[in-house]
């Protein structure tokens, strides 16, 4: 599998709602998108003005596909005042847990 770690500066006085588009688009990702394995969203606690995500797609096609859904789409266009320059995005692949770890944890993400 794959992962994403995105770096996100927003602007000052914009978390809140930046973390609530997040919401969507986490929830989105998990629940409608099969090859979505998790959507975590993160707050720097010594910056309260960076924000993270930690994404885990089953491969390239997975990522690409969340690209083209609609929560994706809403968030992207929610957010876009709200960021703060350019976001930083850290390519990887999983170690652990298991990809039939990922798998089997999936539909307890939405509890």
């Amino acid at each position: 599998m794959i992962a994403i770690f995105v770096s996100i500066k927003v602007k000052p006085g914009m978390m809140d709602a930046f973390v609530e588009a997040s919401y969507g688009d986490a929830r989105g990702s998990v629940g409608d998108e099969p090859g979505c394995f998790r959507f975590d969203v993160l707050n720097d606690p010594s910056d309260p003005n960076k924000a993270y995500l930690y994404e885990i797609y089953e491969d390239d096609d997975a990522r690409g596909a969340h690209r083209t859904m609609p929560h994706y789409l809403r968030w992207r266009e929610t957010v876009a005042d709200m960021l703060d320059g350019d976001y930083e995005i850290v390519e990887m692949t999983t170690a652990y847990p298991s990809d039939e770890g990922l798998r089997r944890q999936k539909p307890y993400l939405l509890d």
